[in-house]
This record gives structure tokens, C-alpha cells and sequence, in this order.
């Protein structure tokens, strides 16, 4: 269990998994006095409402903890952000962060990738396979609020697939298939592979341990559910992006034949 980062598991006994590892806003009150960075810098470059898009019909992993304390999706030796080519070109930290606090913090970083092994593990042992979907958000407007967003190098779904192992290519293209069929705020969906992000480290990391068994899928939905520069969401859209992803459930049960609930 870790000390300073919070997270959220809710174990349905599922092959498949949701994980909102950068939805979280929270600062733990220990590392609070040496952040540097505003609260809305850290807002704009966290994923906000993802934990929405992963309230979804199977088991889920939700950190609340910003990524600006400790970033899951990140290697641990990059896991929090002592320089600003690490944030953005953002100083995180006023000074530099105490040894004991630093050490605790990169603890845990090793207990939840422990913790998230022995799910993966668990639902390897119960059904001989698994499917993470690795859900974040990403910025297109980088310059200012009223920036037009160039579509050509933004897709409005980017699918991180870059260190999935080949056999489980079939799966991507139906997940591709079914998603493209769909529609997103009364429009066809634009949705491409590792154009803006091929996988954090968590697909890496899992998809390197684990891949001959099962695969982590990145989803990476353009902020175009949200203002990106105030935070203000548009919940109509909130709820078309939930209800597309539940909408692919289909695909992998069937791919699977899965007849679970």
C-alpha cells in the first residue's frame, strides 16, 4: 500500500480492466508546501473526467493522486518531475524535494506497479488472459483558448498500440472497426494509431511482462470534452465518450467469447 498516493480499485472478477492513472488532482499535504506549479497548470496537463470514461461494466484503477506528485505512467527514475524537461518546461517543486519525502514517493511508485503485477496475475491465473484499457485525454490547443486545433495531426482518438505484440493485432482492428462504425458529438470519429502517443510506461511495462497473455491499449481522447484551458467540461460530451467505450465491451467479449457479466 502506498503512503502518499491514492488510488482506487474495484476488483469485478472481469478479464478486462479500465485505468484512469492521470484523472487525479490531488496533492498529499506532506509534499503540498515544496510544489512550485499553480493548481490550474497542473489541471491543464492532468486528465481530468477520465475516471468518468473508466466507470465502465468492468474492474477498474483509478489514481487520485496528480501526476505532478508522482506520475504512474512515467519509469520511476522519471516518475516525479525534478526538471522541467520532465513537465512541460513547468518548475514543479519551490525547492528541492526532501531526500525522505522523494524516497517515499518513489516506494511508491514500486508497491502500486506490485500491486498492479498481482492483478494482472490474478486475472491471468482466473481466465488465461486480459485487456487493459489505458484511458487519458491530451491537449490540441497548446498556444491559447481560441487556437484552431489542426485535426490532421490530432486525431480525435489516438490508440497507443505500439508494444502490443503481434498477435493480438486482430483485436486492435476489431476495437478500430467497431469504434469507427460509432459516432462522437453527431459526427463520424476520427480515430488513428500512435500518431500523438504510442503507450506510457504502463503499456511498456505490461504489455513487455505480460503480452503473450493479454494486451494494454492506450486510449488517448483529444480534450475536445472539455475546455482544455479552463477545465469548464461539456458533460453531454463526458457521457458519448463513456457510453462509446462501453459500446466496445461488445468486441472484446466476443473476441474472447466471453459470456461473463
Amino acid at each position: 500500500m502506498s503512503k502518499l498516493t491514492r488510488y482506487f480499485i474495484k476488483d469485478l472478477h472481469v478479464p478486462f480492466w479500465a485505468f484512469a492513472i492521470h484523472d487525479g488532482h490531488q496533492v498529499d499535504p506532506i509534499t503540498e508546501p515544496y510544489l512550485e506549479v499553480s493548481e490550474e497548470n497542473r489541471l491543464r496537463e492532468e486528465d481530468p473526467f477520465t475516471a468518468v470514461f473508466a466507470e465502465l461494466p468492468i474492474s477498474q484503477f483509478v489514481v487520485g493522486t496528480s501526476r505532478f506528485q508522482l506520475d504512474i505512467n512515467r519509469k520511476i527514475e522519471d516518475a516525479v518531475y525534478l526538471r522541467k524537461d520532465q513537465a512541460w518546461g513547468i518548475h514543479v517543486w519551490k525547492d528541492s524535494l526532501p531526500e525522505n519525502i522523494l524516497a517515499e514517493l518513489y516506494q511508491d511508485h514500486k508497491n502500486i506497479y506490485n500491486e498492479i503485477d498481482e492483478l494482472i496475475q490474478k486475472s491471468i491465473a482466473d481466465f488465461g488472459y486480459f485487456v487493459v484499457y489505458d484511458i487519458h485525454s491530451y491537449n490540441a490547443k497548446r498556444n491559447d483558448e481560441l487556437e484552431q486545433v489542426d485535426t490532421e495531426a490530432n486525431p480525435q482518438i489516438n490508440l497507443g498500440t505500439a508494444y502490443i505484440q503481434e498477435k493480438w493485432n486482430p483485436l486492435v482492428a476489431e476495437l478500430m472497426n467497431c469504434i469507427s462504425k460509432d459516432t462522437l458529438y453527431g459526427e463520424p470519429i476520427d480515430i488513428r494509431e500512435n500518431i500523438k502517443f504510442k503507450g506510457g510506461y504502463l503499456a511498456q511495462y505490461l504489455n513487455a511482462k505480460y503480452g503473450d497473455k493479454g494486451c494494454v491499449i492506450s486510449f488517448e481522447f483529444r480534450k475536445d470534452f472539455m475546455n482544455e484551458w479552463t477545465g469548464t467540461p461539456n458533460l453531454e460530451r463526458i457521457v458519448e465518450i463513456k457510453q462509446l467505450l462501453m459500446n466496445s465491451l461488445g468486441t472484446l467479449k466476443k473476441h474472447f467469447n466471453y459470456d461473463g457479466r
